[in-house]
């Protein structure tokens, strides 16, 4: 099944998805994208024409025409671009439904949320300028295998680890990026644990006294063992400090070389100098987290972490079978729609990711 198909001979089962033909027209109208009916004679036809433009390859005259040529619809291409630009506020809301009727509720077995974001480039000579882009703001729950919040900012508001509502018991998992000791302990006043990658020189370490911790040092003692599980602390901007369990898993030594490889890389496209300390944290996967040594072993959190590939299928999956890429024309009105319109697909096709993903399930393979 593509996400063309949906607007052809799979369209009945995404209107029951989505509520009815009913349910789509009342948000319609209470978001007004659809007031009148002229052109279009109900909401039902509005989606299937928006939907049949942003995931085709057609442009918006051939849209227009298509549709006229199905008997769904007869209106200029200026009329079809003006019906997208109202769309925008409609595509968050039946996005916002979708979510919380399949919303995760935390168990005994605990859901997992990986938080990570994509990035879509804008249209226009002006934007690629300027290095603007849309940024989609992402959490795929396990063992559900699916988005579970997407939220789409432009470039000016960054990645921020507690942007995502928290669900009391889940294990948020994050890659470096998300190193933001006050945003972790917003989660995890909430009622999160939480599991996110660390380098060496991104938090501002401390022991039990309160005094700095050399973690070099520690690597360095530790580096026979191959292993360091303690607990530390992390200083917060503020001047208080987020206590944390430290654990750091020596690579093996294929690993190890490959990611001293791409350090240096990265240093000479940088044009700066790599330091030796550098060098000796690429040989350690660093870790932190709040989960209890008692019930997650060192080796059951490095597990966890590994889970976190899964978001990089989901986007995948977005961009591969769903299509996404920079949506045409410049205007913010008729971009947000476009993209939305793709979010909106891909919730409704992950009940079907089983049938045609490629990938192992994550419980399997784990």
């Amino acid at each position: 099944m593509t996400g063309e198909s949906l607007v052809n001979e799979d369209w009945t089962r995404v209107v029951s998805r989505l509520g009815g033909a009913a349910q789509l027209e009342l948000s319609a109208r209470e978001t007004k994208a659809f007031l009148r009916r002229r052109e279009i004679p109900d909401a039902v036809t509005l989606l299937r024409l928006m939907l049949a433009y942003c995931l085709g390859e057609r442009g918006l005259r051939s849209t227009a025409a298509w549709a006229a040529s199905v008997g769904l619809a007869d209106l200029s291409s200026v009329a079809l671009f003006y019906r997208l630009r109202q769309c925008g506020d409609w595509f968050g809301v039946l996005i916002e439904n979708l979510l919380a009727e399949a919303a995760p509720k935390a168990s005994r077995c605990r859901l997992i949320r990986i938080i990570d974001g994509t990035m879509v480039p804008k249209a226009g000579p002006a934007a690629r300028k300027n290095s603007e882009l849309w940024r989609i703001h992402s959490a795929f729950d396990l063992p559900y295998e699916r988005f579970g919040h997407f939220e789409l900012t432009d470039q000016r508001e960054g990645e921020t680890f507690d942007r995502i509502p928290v669900v009391k018991g889940e294990i948020r998992i994050a890659d470096r990026a998300y190193l933001q000791p006050e945003r972790i302990a917003t989660v995890v006043e909430a009622g999160a644990d939480v599991l996110i990658r660390a380098s060496w020189k991104n938090a501002r370490w401390l022991d039990a006294k309160g005094c700095p911790l050399d973690l070099i040092a520690q690597l360095r003692t530790a580096k026979a063992r191959g292993r360091i599980d303690r607990r530390v602390w992390i200083k917060c901007k503020n001047g208080t400090a987020l206590a944390v369990r430290l654990v750091a898993v020596k690579k093996p030594a294929k690993a190890a070389a490959e990611s001293r490889r791409k350090a240096r890389r990265a240093a000479q496209d940088e044009s700066r100098t790599i330091s030796k300390e550098t060098l000796e944290a690429a040989d350690w996967i660093i870790l932190i987290t709040t989960l209890l040594p008692d019930e997650f072993s060192a080796k059951d959190v490095l597990a966890l972490y590994r889970l976190r590939w899964r978001i990089e299928l989901g986007f995948k999956r977005l961009k591969s079978l769903i299509g996404l890429k920079t949506p045409p024309g410049t205007n913010p009105s008729s971009a947000k729609p476009y993209l939305l319109a793709h979010l909106l697909i891909i919730l409704l096709l992950e009940p079907l990711v089983r049938e045609f993903e490629d990938s192992p399930h994550w419980a399997e393979a784990a």
